[in-house]
């Protein structure tokens, strides 16, 4: 009888603890219990690849120490964790930026909040709906500013333009011919029907047709400075596109990458420009080898008139670019050619960095042989009489607009 009762007495020791952490237990649960959660949230519905902006969320009655998780879409990066700050009012608030890392339209569906109940014995992660999408489309800030329409209207309309009157190659005007002016500019016909010496006026050609060519295959997809190559070169293609159509070009666009993809016929004017960009945001990534023969030849068979074509391309070595070259050489015999080649800045800041083991010096090796192949192959391309562009994401597209303007003022198309 007394060993029955011993033993329940250690039961009910035994139990006392449990029962105790129930109790605790319902108390933080009634302690902790509130409504559910209302977010309220504010977030731009576009976005310029490469730039950043910032997302808010706002919740009113925060609990303490709550945070949320989002999960970001493979078009947008930020942090993965987002803390919120209270407000006098009660209210949290957080604050946290994200960036456009690949064209696109990006859905997101849900939020996790996360936020330890009163006693701490509880944590809470509630799943909200989180209904938005953001477009990623191609950065046209520098359009956008106006500094490229400034740079090319004093280029080509201001001193330069006086300059080029008489010296281009699209007729302009007739006048009397005066003691100084270039006898080979007499137009004789011209001149006996009215029985006095009369001289053609020529000023510089416009209506030039300029055809931004992408490769977009699988080499186009390697990342510099926290992007796709094809996205600099979308971003560059845009940029050098509206300077043409300020200068009174027509621009058209090709892409390809296993096999020609799209072809648009040049077109003048500002129209031109917004076709261009619409079809650049929805140009997809692709994971394909680029064939070059088939697309080279495909654009010089749809590009009857001479024209001033930029190729935006990379290769890896002078074995894989033997065919390029070969195509480009085909090309630039009836067109004038920029060609454009986005240069990882990396690569040379490792080989100015003395290696500290064998495998730094084995990386160190390997990166100078590539960067001289990729000399060997761009020196070849300038004596074809190629206009050669290696320039980093930074600098590309001042350099690019700066050529197009050269080849301008110069008559060369």
């Amino acid at each position: 009888m007394l060993s029955i009762v011993f033993a329940n007495g250690q039961r009910e020791i035994a139990l006392a603890p449990w029962g105790l952490l129930a109790i605790l237990a319902a108390a933080d649960l009634l302690l902790s219990f509130s409504r559910r959660k209302q977010l309220s949230y504010g977030m731009a519905t576009e976005i310029f690849i490469g730039e950043s902006k910032t997302l808010k969320l706002k919740i009113p009655r925060m609990p303490a120490g709550l945070r949320a998780q989002l999960a970001w879409p493979e078009g947008l990066s930020g942090a993965a964790e987002i803390t919120f700050v209270p407000q006098a009012d009660g209210t949290g608030i957080a604050e946290t930026a994200y960036r456009g890392v690949q064209r696109g339209v990006w859905a997101f569906e849900y939020i996790w909040l996360r936020w330890m109940s009163r006693l701490k014995l509880f944590e809470f992660v509630p799943r909200l709906e989180f209904d938005l999408e953001v477009r990623v489309v191609p950065n046209i800030r520098l359009v956008q500013s106006g500094e490229i329409a400034t740079t090319v209207q004093s280029a080509l309309y201001g001193v330069k333009e006086n300059r080029a009157i008489g010296e281009g190659s699209e007729f302009h005007q007739l006048r009397d011919f005066v003691q100084g002016m270039d006898v080979k500019s007499i137009d004789w016909k011209r001149s006996a029907k009215r029985r006095s010496l009369v001289a053609r006026e020529l000023r510089a050609e416009r209506n030039h047709h300029v055809i931004v060519a992408l490769d977009n295959g699988y080499l186009m997809r390697e990342e510099i400075a926290g992007l796709p190559k094809i996205d600099h070169a979308v971003t560059s293609a845009l940029a050098v596109a509206w300077a043409a159509a300020i200068g009174g070009d027509q621009v058209g666009y090709y892409a390809y990458d296993v096999r020609p993809r799209s072809f648009v016929a040049p077109t003048q004017g500002r129209q031109g420009f917004a076709r261009l960009r619409s079809w650049s945001a929805g140009l997809t990534y692709s994971g394909q080898e680029t064939n070059h023969t088939l697309a080279l030849t495909e654009l010089n068979a749809r590009t009857p008139k001479r024209s001033l074509i930029i190729v935006f391309t990379d290769f890896i070595d002078t074995t894989s670019a033997e065919l390029l070259v070969e195509n480009l050489a085909i090309l630039s015999k009836r067109h004038l050619l920029i060609f454009v080649a986005i240069r990882d800045p990396a690569a040379g800041t490792l080989v100015e960095t003395p290696p500290e083991d064998l495998d730094g010096v084995a990386l160190l090796v390997a990166a100078n042989q590539a960067i001289s192949e990729r000399r060997l192959v761009l020196e070849r391309l300038a004596r074809l009489g190629i206009t050669v562009l290696d320039a980093t994401p930074e600098t590309v597209t001042g350099r690019l607009i700066s050529t197009y303007l050269e080849i301008k003022a110069r008559e060369m198309i």
